[in-house]
């Protein structure tokens, strides 16, 4: 299990940090906090330590049965996390300051150790041209800073200084550990359905949600590579840290976004629905109510971008086709490898993969067939670990 130190420094942020610790202990990472005396003064060591199922620790004094807390947490961890961090605190840290528990662990951590900090406080000690120094010499020593918002301030100020999402944290750590095995690659991943107009009100789609392709975007990133995402129109933010979103509506323009960038890129992932046929004429203005029963809409194929692609794809590509079936699910998903001449293809049941956070997805090759169970992440991580340590 991977272990994170968290210190807490006495911001007013400090109770979005146990928002923090929560969501950490949901994503089964393993927990130590050392809070700094005024931080205690602020919020409880208890409240932490109910919410994280973790020790708090706040005393450097405090030693038992040999048990001497700052050498040995700083040795235990796999990342020292500061969040929120105080200018003071951060002030103390950057010139080598030992004068607290918080303060002497991070002095005793080794160099190795990844060490992240939440820069949170008012916009004019943000600005401060100390702290400035302060956070570029950290920076400079190998720590990454995570910027604070801009929005509203405790103190009622507007601007930067605001602790950020506790998502974005999160996702910044794994960022962090992550292997870097698509390190040097450049992956371009499509997501989500397209809408293909009828008229100004009403347009045909389907049920992708978008989910899996975000998550190959995101783990991507994590791996290493510069990644950019297409994305028809869904309900999810865009990721953090990606290198490039851009957004789409209907088919033709995923198609014109696709056609002009995939030549650039090592590892294309095609997980997006895009429609197979869009209405033929597409009506200026609202079609209205008639006594006819039936309205009759003519349809006319969509390019089929995969298909072209793979065609003009050069040796050292990679392209990843996905199959979303209602039976047959394999049988289909190897029709689909030969017809579309791409090198591998993850077909699913979609009955239970659109809109769901998990999945099960058959990985099919020219070659075999590997099933992948559970979040869309850790399919993600499998297939593009597999990607790229396996000659497909």
């Amino acid at each position: 299990m991977v272990h994170i130190l968290l210190g807490v420094s006495s911001g007013i942020a400090i109770y979005k940090t146990v928002d923090l610790v929560s969501k950490l202990r949901k994503e089964n990472f393993e927990i130590d906090v050392i809070m700094t005396k005024n931080a205690a003064k602020l919020l409880s060591p208890t409240v932490f330590s109910a919410v994280g199922n973790c020790n708090v620790y706040t005393d450097i004094f405090n030693v038992s049965g040999g048990y001497i807390t700052h050498t040995e947490l700083s040795k235990k961890t796999n990342l020292f996390l500061l969040a929120p961090a105080t200018a003071n605190t951060i002030a103390k840290i950057s010139n080598g300051f030992a004068d607290n528990l918080l303060t002497t662990t991070v002095l005793a951590i080794p160099n190795s150790t990844p060490k992240a900090l939440v820069p949170t406080m008012n916009t004019r000690m943000y600005e401060n041209k100390i702290t400035i120094e302060n956070i570029e010499k950290l920076k400079r020593f190998g720590w990454y800073i995570i910027e604070p918002d801009v929005g509203h301030l405790a103190c009622g100020d507007i601007g930067k200084g605001r602790y950020p999402e506790n998502t974005k944290i999160i996702e910044t750590i794994k960022l962090i550990l992550e292997e870097k095995k698509l390190k040097g690659k450049k992956v371009l991943v499509t997501a989500g359905p397209t809408y293909e107009q009828i008229d100004p009100i009403r347009y045909i789609t389907n049920h992708s949600s978008g989910k899996m392709g975000y998550a190959f975007a995101k783990v991507a990133k994590r791996m290493g590579a510069y990644v950019t995402l297409i994305s028809g129109p869904t309900n999810i933010k865009p990721p953090y840290f990606i290198d490039n979103f851009i957004k789409v509506t209907s088919a033709n323009e995923m198609y014109n976004e696709i056609i002009k960038r995939y030549h650039d890129f090592d590892i294309i992932v095609m997980s997006a629905a895009v429609a197979d046929f869009t209405p033929k004429k597409k009506e200026k203005n609202k079609i209205k109510k008639s006594n006819k029963d039936l309205l009759t809409l003519e349809l006319e194929r969509t390019k089929d971008i995969l298909k072209e692609i793979s065609k003009k794809k050069s040796k050292d590509q990679i392209i990843i086709g996905f199959a979303a079936e209602t039976q047959n699910i394999i049988e289909y998903g190897k029709e689909k490898l030969e017809k579309k001449g791409v090198d591998c293809i993850i077909a699913n049941n979609a009955l239970k993969v659109m809109g769901n956070e998990n999945a099960e997805a058959f990985l099919i090759t020219k070659k075999q067939t590997l099933t992948f169970e559970g979040s869309k992440e850790k399919i993600a991580k499998e297939v593009l670990s597999f990607i790229s340590s396996n000659n497909i």
